[in-house]
């Protein structure tokens, strides 16, 4: 009695180990991760603006996806507004992204809460100018398999959320040019390590 006692308390202290093993991790995919944000530009429009050079990826399990992590660092002189030189230039100054003193800025998930069969909430914290706060990202979850023409297993997501930039310390223009920053995230992200199932 007292060897099955102790052989079934094993067995339940390796269990969160195993499903933590379960998770599989992918690194995001480049070339079909677009992370966009928009802003209100004086009330006559919402400009758009794209980080083109980032790196990170996450962590996933589709049959237990609250347990997963995300990570990204941004590099903040990747910023590109539709080609515009003089604007880049400008996103690029103290008055914005301050690239110099801040040259990424980095988002660590902290917590997925599942909301329906597709869809979750990811909260984590972003640094941005040296400032730390959270902010969530309504996911849905696109697919995850094998990719129909290379030979690699794909997850994609797509990700929307919102913040103030003045948060973190960015005021220039406000409120003439949006506090409000929307942010629309497509991510697909590929197993380094092979193409195997869950």
């Amino acid at each position: 009695m007292r060897l099955f006692m102790i052989l079934t308390a094993f067995i339940l202290m390796l269990a969160p180990m195993s499903a933590q093993a379960a998770l599989e991790r992918y690194e995001f995919d480049k070339e079909h991760t677009q992370i966009l944000f928009f802003v209100n530009h004086l009330g006559f429009s919402n400009s758009h603006g794209e980080f083109l050079d980032f790196d990170g990826g996450f962590d996933f399990n589709e049959s237990d996806p609250d347990k997963g992590a995300v990570e990204i660092s941004i590099n903040t002189n990747s910023i590109d507004m539709s080609g515009i030189k003089s604007w880049n230039k400008h996103m690029k100054s103290k008055d914005f992204f301050n690239v110099e003193k801040f040259p990424t800025m980095d988002f660590v998930g902290t917590h997925i809460e599942v909301t329906g069969d597709n869809t979750a909430k990811i909260t984590g914290d972003l640094t941005l100018l040296g400032v730390t706060k959270p902010v969530t990202l309504d996911v849905v979850f696109n697919k995850a398999g094998k990719h129909p023409m290379e030979d690699k297993y794909v997850a994609g997501f797509s990700a929307s959320g919102h913040l103030k930039r003045s948060d973190f310390g960015m005021n220039f223009g406000v409120p003439m040019i949006g506090n409000d920053i929307e942010m629309r995230i497509q991510a697909e992200g590929h197993r380094p390590n092979g193409t195997s199932e869950n």
